[in-house]
């Protein structure tokens, strides 16, 4: 999609604070963090949100959670804990459509979230 931001930032065409990249996913910094640590991760193919995956899109849903198992590892936040998002539709709170999954962590996080 020409005009998503999550698309240009995967792309280098706005700049971000990459933490891991490889031929399917990106991973960010957050620019308005919840958490002292608060990551995206976003598959590089346009995908709008969880309401289009299906079996053909299975593989980068794996994928993504593989990329979530070494993140927080390298980010110092496996042992402690942390949380993993997906807002999905305007009510489930997505602002981009671009599946995106937030991995937030380094603090105690309380439940309900908001």
């Amino acid at each position: 999609m020409n005009d998503c931001i999550f698309c240009k930032i995967s792309k280098g065409e706005i700049p971000s604070k990459k933490v891991y990249e490889d031929d399917k996913v990106f991973v960010f910094h957050d620019i308005s963090p919840e958490a002292p640590v608060h990551v995206l991760v976003i598959p590089k193919e346009h995908i709008a949100s969880a309401n289009d995956i299906d079996e053909s899109k299975s593989d980068i849903i794996a994928h993504i959670y593989l990329v979530i198992h070494k993140i927080v590892r390298e980010l110092g936040i496996a042992e402690t804990g942390y949380r993993i998002v997906n807002n999905c539709g305007e009510d489930g709170g997505q602002t981009v459509n671009h599946l995106h999954f937030h991995i937030l962590g380094g603090r105690s996080l309380k439940w309900p979230p908001g």
